[in-house]
């Protein structure tokens, strides 16, 4: 009898181990416990407070293919074949290639698995350059398969490029990864000899995390959950890493110094209360004449770019932790300043939107189409760049408003952003936003999901309440978090594309809460404590596909805004904590697996200390008190000082009738590739493809099966093509293509207007081509003759040499007027370091031209001013007018 009812009591406590009690979130992929994380063998156990032990292996290099893809590069740009067009070999006991050559396609990739190779593999890539280097003994300039021409002058090397380690799609970042091929022999033939599948023994053992640094001077969290007690504590300490001696912030372990748009969304998370003065002067970091610097980026950074007002969001949290007046009429200053130069530049758009590149996704193809280059880019309208745009209006009007000063106009351009946000961007069939819109001379919608805007559009009531309930529940969500876009690029490797990053997952979880979802959340919070407790530490990203931290083309271990992210679940969530300008407004939102009581003690706000306890679950606060007393409209003034405490009981009911889109990952189509003959369009025909969309003028016309379409209206137009799969999920369009009357199109030299440059430059039209700089050319006057008025499409053509197209600062800008009348600005991002023969087109206008004689001027004016200030140089070849 004893030894049947010790059974009794053994079977009563597994039993109890395994219920759904302890249990936060489970799905095929893994369980997250209340105090572990289960996938597959991989285990991560909290050993206390201060210690999490870990077996995670990443399975990556178990997986490394023999089948390895790579193409050649010249001058470290995508210019040997079409996209989807590789070299590849298949890798059996041989350690060397045979020769390929360069521009000749290796015909169909092996179907059939080819198995892994082993760690740590060394192999001889040989490539035949003799193609490019005949072209340029004969005519001193390559000419690729895209027409784009590299001049022998220009000429930096030969570089190789590809998705399987140490191989890399970042083209732009093949020197600095010694990925530059060497001809020994001087015989054509360049070689390069790589160890593939690189593994270090060391990240195959157990792993420990265990507190180190002091860290009883911050915020102390308690729960029923150890795992997220843990986790705070993880990120504690490695928030107090990350501060450099000079009291800033540093973006990673492996990424020093501090970058506008990182430590803007970290501050906003997390920082703006937990470390307010080193948040400060993070931020200040930032500031170059009195103006935000947007960080480098595309094209040498804004206007392309032009997601520095994440400054302000920043900035106004710092306020509202701090209540620093001193603070908040700097920042206002600041603000204002940038903001003024933004919409002259940035800000003339027919939709009321701000244009440029999505916030921080900023690496062009992992979001846009190959064939869009940085002027594009400049000229698309972004649901989260305009998310930041509107908040940062906004925040500039309650800045105002603090400071007793005159509001302005800004309320009123936010209000212009938000409705073009709505008109132009929201899918009522889907129940989202579009990520932006696209094109040239016409613009469409690119249909994807985009996670960080449609949050930021939630979070900052760009979204009604019916739209932000239909955006969280109706969005495509993947088993291991919300990723970036969806769906995901073909050809295009893990990092923006096919990765999921902590902090906007963060994001996402805190418009989740906002819109009331808990089956959101709960999956949600799961996806940061599982990648927190297998990974040890807080990542940037990791592969959506897989949930593995290896395999993205960039990653670091302890990410600011990831680290930010993952204390906000426990302030912003859990104890519901809202800052505002004049107090804190409590609104938990508590799953109810999550239950138990929630203690934040030592919580220090303005000149108060707190003591904060949730108890319960659910959204709905049943009571609150201050000291004992009730809290009337859970809202706490700024003004208290001294210490208190908070205690909140929720009602315990369920928020969970909206449900969630949960889909596996999945790839859109490729866009076709579409070329003109005649009045014909026509594409090879795409595996896997449902329909053909073509559309003209940025409408679709046509819903097909077949490839070709025949153009019957004579007059000018732009035409494009995309390809729908079996799920409906559509393509990039292809590269627009321009049809009609030619000689509606003509082309202006601008030698004409402006003495002809003596530097030795090639490749420009007519006799020359003029110089601009801080110092040359400052203002240019060109009179263009038309027959007709009307409205009409004008670009310029141009070279700037000044840096990479995928980064640093330098893009030239300059203001255009037309008959007297401001026509916005032009921008001529840079297009290759010290390539001034590599020529390209600017963004295109439309401007109204007067019959006969036209006056332009083309100034450098002061909000041209780009993030250089020093260089603002561009070549410019000719203008280009298209009648419309």
């Amino acid at each position: 009898m004893k030894r049947l009812l010790l059974l009794a009591m053994a079977a009563s406590f597994f039993a109890c181990k395994s219920t759904p009690d302890n249990v936060l979130y489970q799905s095929d992929e893994f369980t997250v416990y209340t105090n572990k994380v289960v996938q597959g063998k991989y285990e991560a156990t909290v050993i206390s407070p201060t210690e999490i032990r870990s077996n995670y292996v990443s399975a990556a290099s178990q997986q490394f293919s023999r089948l390895v893809k790579f193409k050649v590069s010249i001058n470290e740009k995508d210019n040997e074949m079409l996209p989807g067009q590789d070299h590849w070999v298949l890798i059996g006991d041989e350690h060397q290639s045979d020769i390929k050559t360069f521009g000749r396609n290796d015909g169909a990739v092996p179907a059939k698995d080819p198995g892994f190779l082993p760690p740590n593999y060394e192999y001889t890539f040989r490539i035949n350059m003799a193609p490019v280097l005949r072209q340029f003994a004969a005519q001193g300039y390559f000419e690729a398969f895209d027409g784009s021409k590299v001049a022998k002058a220009d000429f930096k090397g030969f570089y190789i490029a590809g998705g399987s380690e140490p191989l890399t799609w970042d083209f732009v970042n093949l020197e600095e990864q010694g990925l530059k091929l060497t001809d020994e022999d001087n015989d054509s033939v360049y070689s390069i000899k790589l160890k593939l599948n690189p593994l270090n023994p060391e990240d195959t053992a157990t792993k420990t995390w265990k507190l180190t640094k002091d860290i009883s001077a911050k915020p102390s969290y308690t729960s029923e959950q150890p795992i997220v007690d843990a986790l705070f504590n993880l990120s504690l300490e490695e928030a107090l890493k990350n501060i450099e001696p000079d009291t800033t912030f540093r973006t990673g372990a492996k990424w020093g110094g501090v970058w506008t748009r990182d430590i803007s969304y970290s501050i906003l998370l997390a920082f703006a209360y937990h470390e307010p003065e080193v948040a400060k002067h993070s931020l200040m970091k930032k500031v170059k004449r009195r103006r935000i610097i947007q960080d480098t980026g595309s094209g040498g950074a804004w206007p392309v770019s032009s997601d520095r007002t994440t400054w302000a969001l920043a900035a106004w949290e710092i306020y509202k932790a701090t209540g620093d007046t001193a603070w908040l009429r700097n920042a206002y200053e600041i603000i204002n300043n940038s903001l003024q130069d933004d919409a002259k530049v940035v800000g003339l758009t027919t939709s009321g939107m701000y244009s440029g590149e999505s916030s921080f996704l900023d690496w062009r193809e992992q979001t846009y189409p190959r064939w869009m280059d940085n002027k594009d880019i400049y000229m698309s309208e972004n649901l989260g760049t305009n998310a930041v745009h509107f908040q940062a209006h906004n925040i500039l009007s309650l800045m105002a408003k603090e400071l007793g000063m005159d509001a302005g106009n800004y309320a009123a351009t936010a209000l212009n952003i938000r409705t073009g946000i709505n008109n132009v961007l929201w899918m009522a069939d889907k129940g989202y936003y579009a990520q932006y819109s696209y094109g040239r001379a016409f613009a469409n919608v690119s249909p994807r999901f985009e996670a960080l805007g449609e949050a930021l559009a939630v979070l900052f009531d760009v979204a009604d309440k019916e739209k932000a309930k239909s955006i969280i529940a109706k969005s495509p969500i993947t088993p291991y978090g919300v990723t970036c876009i969806y769906p995901q690029i073909p050809d295009i490797p893990p990092y923006h594309n096919n990765g999921i990053w902590p902090f906007v997952q963060s994001f996402w979880n805190l418009a989740a809460a906002k819109a009331g979802n808990e089956q959101a959340l709960s999956h949600g919070l799961a996806a940061i404590y599982r990648a927190g407790a297998l990974f040890l530490t807080n990542y940037e990203n990791f592969v959506a596909a897989s949930g593995d931290y290896a395999g993205t083309e960039i990653n670091s271990d302890r990410m600011l805004w990831s680290m930010a992210g993952n204390l906000a679940m426990v302030h912003r969530v859990f104890m519901g904590i809202q800052l505002e300008a004049n107090g804190i407004r409590f609104q938990p939102a508590v799953p109810a697996a999550y239950k138990g009581a929630k203690k934040l003690r030592n919580f220090k706000y303005r000149n108060a200390v707190l003591d904060i306890t949730v108890n319960g679950t659910g959204n709905v606060i049943e009571s609150i008190t201050l000291d004992g007393k009730p809290l009337a409209n859970a809202f706490l003034p700024g003004n208290t000082s001294g210490k208190h405490q908070v205690v909140i009981n929720l009602n315990n009911q369920s928020f969970d009738k909206d449900g969630i889109n949960l889909q596996p990952v999945h790839f859109s189509l490729p866009d076709p590739q579409v070329t003109l003959s005649g009045n014909q369009l026509t594409w090879k025909a795409i595996k896997g493809a449902r329909k053909y969309w073509v559309y003209k003028n940025g409408s679709v016309i046509s819903k097909q099966s077949d490839p070709g379409f025949a153009i019957t209206d004579s007059n000018l137009a732009e035409y494009k093509v995309s390809a729908i799969d079996e799920k409906g999920y559509e393509s990039f369009t292809c590269e627009p293509l321009l049809y009609g009357r030619q000689q509606q199109q003509q082309q202006v030299e601008l030698e004409q207007f402006a003495a002809a440059s003596s530097l030795p430059y090639s490749g420009f039209t007519g006799k020359g081509f003029v110089a601009l700089s801080n110092t040359e050319n400052t203002m240019l006057n060109i009179t263009v003759q038309v027959p007709s008025a009307g409205r009409y499409l004008i670009d310029f053509r141009y070279a700037n040499g000044s840096g990479p197209w995928n980064t640093d600062n330098k893009c030239a800008i300059r203001s255009l007027y037309v008959n007297t009348q401001y026509a916005g600005s032009f921008v001529f991002p840079q297009r290759g370091k010290d390539e001034w023969s590599e020529w390209g087109y600017s963004n295109a206008r439309y401007v109204n031209l007067n019959a006969g004689a036209n006056n332009l001027q083309l100034k450098l004016e002061p909000w041209n001013i780009n993030m250089n200030v020093d260089v603002n140089t561009a070549m410019l070849d000719a203008l280009r007018l298209v009648k419309m």
